[in-house]
């Protein structure tokens, strides 16, 4: 099953794990980087570490390898409980292989793209073992390379970041967050964007966001009527070119039915 809503929650507030877990997301990334400031680290490494449990996976977002933090936020990714890591500031391709060697050859990892070097160095990231997907991390993005703007100005970056994961067959990426925690239509114009761009989920920061990101990502009832009825008038016609509400399905149109139907099969709401 595919996870489409990656929801945050900060390390250092243990009182919010259980919610976390149990709001809906598809996963949780348990966050020890931006959520936590530098004199509560070493104490969210121990609430994390008291609470984990094989019965509740989730993903660990660690420091970067530049930070005082890293090895001792390493230390941490081999424990029962974490499903695997979430690399902030993703630029070195070595760094990845780094947290591959502790966690084995089952190892899951998405990095963050959040940074110019980042994006240039996409597709050599992606390619590296045990990355699952790629994430955006619009924000850092911006302020990295002085963008204004989190539309039109990061088409560039985003469908980058499409085309690098379909070429190297990782999963779609995660678009970034949306930070407007009390507007709904935002939210869900976010999402609706993220999806046309061909992203495949979204970071959460607030359990109120994980129903739309969840519905968002699912198709619809209309999609999933159309994609049926494609494929019945292809089986129909032998899988030859036919026609339907006098429009030609061909096997473009042929496809993209069953993948939205896949994306019904393949996903956990």
């Amino acid at each position: 099953m595919i996870d489409r809503s990656y929801l945050f929650v900060p390390g250092n507030r243990p009182k919010r794990f259980d919610k976390a877990y149990g709001a809906g997301a598809h996963a949780v990334i348990v966050d020890l980087e931006d959520a936590v400031g530098p004199a509560d680290k070493a104490t969210a490494r121990e609430a994390v570490r008291a609470w984990l449990s094989a019965a509740k996976p989730v993903w660990l977002r660690i420091n970067g390898p530049e930070s005082t933090w890293f090895s001792s936020d390493l230390a941490m990714v081999t424990l029962a409980g974490v499903k695997g890591v979430v690399l902030p500031k993703a630029e070195d391709p070595a760094v990845i292989a780094e947290i591959r060697r502790r966690l084995g050859a089952g190892a899951h990892i998405i990095p963050l793209i959040e940074s110019a070097l980042g994006l240039w160095r996409a597709e050599a990231i992606a390619c590296a073992k045990g990355v699952e997907r790629l994430a955006f991390g619009s924000f850092d993005f911006q302020l990295d390379t002085g963008i204004a703007g989190d539309r039109e100005e990061l088409l560039f970056a985003r469908s980058q970041l499409v085309i690098v994961s379909r070429v190297t067959g990782r999963l779609a990426p995660v678009d970034g967050v949306t930070v407007a925690l009390d507007d709904e239509a935002v939210l869900r114009e976010d999402v609706e964007r993220a999806r046309r761009l061909g992203f495949g989920g979204k970071l959460c920061i607030h359990p109120k966001q994980v129903a739309a990101v969840n519905a968002g990502f699912r198709a619809s009832d209309s999609d999933l009527i159309w994609a049926r009825r494609v494929l019945e008038a292809a089986d129909a016609g032998a899988h030859n070119a036919v026609r339907l509400d006098g429009k030609l399905i061909d096997r473009p149109i042929i496809d993209r039915a069953r993948a939205i139907l896949a994306t019904v099969e393949g996903s956990r709401s």
